[in-house]
């Protein structure tokens, strides 16, 4: 079966130059020119996309505004997400993530890259097959992003909880800062290493008693040590 690619973008070169080279590449794509019409089509049953390219600068509805919609909905709340945007600040990316994209790329781009970046964002989805994790106090499912400390829920972010999933699927190794902005925040960023601290920070702050399953280890990264 063919993987649908939703594309929201309104500038209506970009979105066919996209759709040529999906097809190309062996992707099926539809094209949606307003923020609006691309939430009907991601929450409709039938056409309910693999993964969504995200203009940010939409008319009406903004990118960063639809992205926080469909992560509060279960049809597309786990739906790979990757923004395009003119905005290249270091602060704007970090938004982006934070509403729910899996990956951000800058205008102007190459089409080739955003091909190979659909390529990795879809390998990484379907990788996360792991159900999941229990220990003494914590509890973890993967599949419905749900996190238990004893017998309170915790909230977290996509990205907190990304991090989370990454150190416990590896659990008892170190992984360095790089390799979580790798794989948190995709290869391409290239941002000050203390956005994944105080990521990390604020995720120990929301695990109240189960904040010590994560080790730092002290100029290296983080280790994951259950909370036994």
């Amino acid at each position: 079966m063919l993987q649908n690619i939703l594309i929201i973008e309104d500038d209506a070169d970009i979105a066919e130059s996209l759709h040529y080279n999906f097809k190309r590449e062996g992707f099926r794509s539809t094209i949606a020119e307003s923020g609006e019409k691309g939430l009907r089509i991601a929450l409709d049953e039938k056409t309910t996309p693999s993964l969504i390219i995200l203009d940010l600068m939409l008319p009406g509805m903004s990118g960063m505004e639809l992205c926080r919609r469909l992560r509060r909905e279960p049809l597309t709340e786990k739906t790979p997400v990757i923004m395009l945007t003119a905005k290249a600040a270091e602060t704007d990316k970090i938004a982006g993530l934070d509403s729910g994209a899996d990956d951000y790329i800058v205008k102007p781009f190459s089409v080739k890259e955003v091909v190979a970046r659909v390529r990795a964002v879809l390998r990484r989805a379907e990788k996360e097959t792991s159900p999941k994790y229990e220990d003494k106090r914590l509890f973890v499912d993967f599949g419905d992003m749900r996190v238990r400390c004893g017998s309170s829920d915790v909230k977290l972010t996509r990205k907190e909880f990304a991090l989370l999933e990454h150190l416990i699927k590896n659990v008892g190794r170190v992984a360095t800062r790089q390799q979580l902005l790798d794989n948190v925040w995709g290869y391409s960023y290239f941002g000050d290493t203390r956005t994944l601290d105080v990521h990390i920070r604020r995720l120990r702050q929301k695990m109240g008693d189960c904040s010590g399953c994560i080790e730092t280890v002290v100029g290296v990264g983080y280790r994951f040590i259950g909370s036994n």
